[in-house]
């Protein structure tokens, strides 16, 4: 195992990476004319293959004018869907579902085609899909149905809560996750009778297309979903001025701008931003557990995850014992590029992700701290490889200290007990998602509800809160505002209404009922109701 610094292969590594063939059914897919997907006419855009850096797509991507007539159809198809039942558009993707089940296989060859993640990591991506479809579909009748509220006035008030669609939803997915991030994302405000007008990033429209696919063939009207990738600069402002709400994933940075120019138009909103997550390793841990648990939630989809563990304190006197396994255990993951299950971690996207990740690492060095493992690339693996990397003695003049990295790279520090721990997880601005190992439930518990974050995970390092698609997943601080998963996704973009009928009287005097005895009777009316502790 290595414990001191480690040198640093140069970028310019001219080492030929592994070929790569793409699977037969990627390629068919590849031919059948993508652009009749993508609502462009604008400036051609591409995307690249991450395992070898080759080309893999182009197609005219979206202009303002396009972005303008898409949402136009998508509100023209939006009037039909919403008159529909819930439970007739739950049907659709309960569908859905059992397509992304016939198309498995071609889903996960588009998500590491598109991303360059090691196939076990995109199979995240349909797992969530299954969950998403499930969920929500059967959970919508029920959260979206009218409810009886208890009037003004018991039995002279009926009171009724209903909740209606928006109408147009905006939604802007990132590239690191385009099924879970991108297509997943608006299966909830579909079934809540939104139509949606979707700007993935231009790495990852293949997802988006094929996810599109099979959700019309489930039954869902081709115009509801539109599809407008796009510079920035070009469809982001006709976007934002056109919906009626819209949904980002992204940057901190980022997710201010827009909150920003919403913010003067008054609609709704949900942001999941930037984070800079931690997992406090409890002195009673079990240290498998703690190792798994390191090993996933650092290096999963390469660490290009929003959730992605990047700070570990260690509590207590078991440090070096952690440090010394999880090296080990990182050094001896299987990188590289393969369509099936033989590699354990893949690259990363770009050349802006490396060349980002890497002057973290090295600006990280040159303050003092200690590559444990990795601080390079393995060009001869795949242009974009980079090795995971466990640094130590990393100094708050480290610019990863405080800011995502997004890459395979993650720091240990010591620390002496939970309350320091505790304390340093909390230090930043940002509270997305936290890991607490413990072997004791109530100590785990305790720690974790000490934790500032919008999700934290015992004993695993994302997937628990992730999975538990009932409940809602998001960040506090700088890391978002609003929720994805469980009924808050489906209500997330409705427009919640209260309807009261008044009977026999006016809540007001009146000829029967002179102001003084109005007074008289509510208030009388009104201690009733205390007394019966009837709400």
């Amino acid at each position: 195992m290595s414990t001191g610094t480690v040198e640093t292969a140069p970028l310019t590594d001219t080492r030929a990476a592994q070929p790569c063939a793409l699977p037969a059914r990627l390629r068919e897919f590849l031919l059948d004319n993508l652009q009749r997907d993508v609502a462009g006419t604008g400036a051609q855009i591409s995307a690249h293959l991450p395992f070898t850096g080759e080309p893999l797509t182009a197609f005219a991507g979206a202009s303002a004018a396009d972005v303008e007539a898409a949402i136009a159809r998508a509100s023209r198809a939006q009037t039909a869907w919403a008159a529909r039942s819930v439970r007739e558009r739950a049907a659709v993707f309960l569908t859905l579902h059992d397509l992304v089940r016939r198309n498995e296989e071609l889903l996960l060859d588009v998500v590491q085609a598109e991303t360059g993640k090691a196939r076990q990591h995109a199979y995240d991506e349909v797992l969530d899909s299954y969950n998403v479809c499930r969920f929500t579909a059967l959970a919508a009748p029920r959260t979206l149905r009218t409810t009886r509220r208890r009037g003004a006035v018991p039995g002279l008030t009926r009171t009724a809560v209903d909740h209606a669609p928006l109408g147009v939803i905006g939604f802007i997915s990132p590239w690191n996750y385009p099924l879970s991030l991108g297509a997943n994302d608006l299966i909830a405000s579909l079934i809540a009778g939104n139509a949606v007008v979707h700007k993935p990033d231009s790495q990852t429209v293949l997802s988006a297309v094929l996810m599109r696919r099979l959700a019309i063939e489930a039954g869902l009207p081709r115009d509801l979903w539109q599809l407008v990738p796009g510079p920035v600069e070009e469809v982001s402002e006709p976007l934002l001025a056109g919906v009626d709400g819209l949904s980002f994933t992204g940057s901190t940075a980022a997710g201010r701008s827009i909150a920003e120019a919403v913010a003067g138009r008054l609609k709704p909103l949900v942001l999941e931003l930037g984070g800079k997550n931690a997992m406090i390793v409890c002195a009673d841990a079990d240290m498998d557990t703690a190792i798994d648990c390191a090993v996933r939630g650092a290096f999963s989809s390469a660490g290009q995850l929003c959730l992605s563990i990047e700070r570990i304190y260690v509590v207590g006197e078991r440090y070096e014992e952690f440090v010394d396994r999880f090296v080990a255990a990182a050094e001896s993951l299987e990188q590289g590029a393969a369509f099936d299950y033989s590699r354990g971690l893949g690259s990363l996207t770009s050349t802006a992700q490396v060349k980002k990740v890497h002057e973290h690492v090295e600006q990280a060095r040159a303050s003092g701290a200690t590559v444990r493992c990795g601080g390079y690339l393995r060009t001869a693996a795949g242009p974009w490889m980079y090795a995971p990397t466990v640094l130590t003695d990393v100094t708050a003049e480290a610019d990863l200290f405080a800011s995502e990295t997004f890459g395979p790279v993650v720091s240990v520090y010591p620390v002496d007990s939970d309350a320091e721990a505790i304390a340093a997880a909390n230090s930043l601005d940002v509270g997305l998602n936290a890991s607490v190992i413990s072997a004791s439930a109530s100590h785990g518990w305790e720690v974790a509800r000490q934790v500032e974050a919008g999700m934290v995970n015992i004993n695993e390092a994302f997937a628990a809160v992730w999975g538990s698609i009932a409940a809602p997943s998001g960040g506090i601080k700088d890391s978002g505002l609003g929720h994805r998963h469980g009924t808050e996704a489906l209500l997330a973009f409705t427009r919640t209404r209260t309807i009261a009928r008044q009977s026999l009287h006016p809540l007001a005097p009146s000829n029967r009922l002179p102001a003084e005895r109005f007074q008289q009777t509510m208030t009388t009316a009104l201690a009733a109701l205390r007394a019966l502790r009837m709400r």
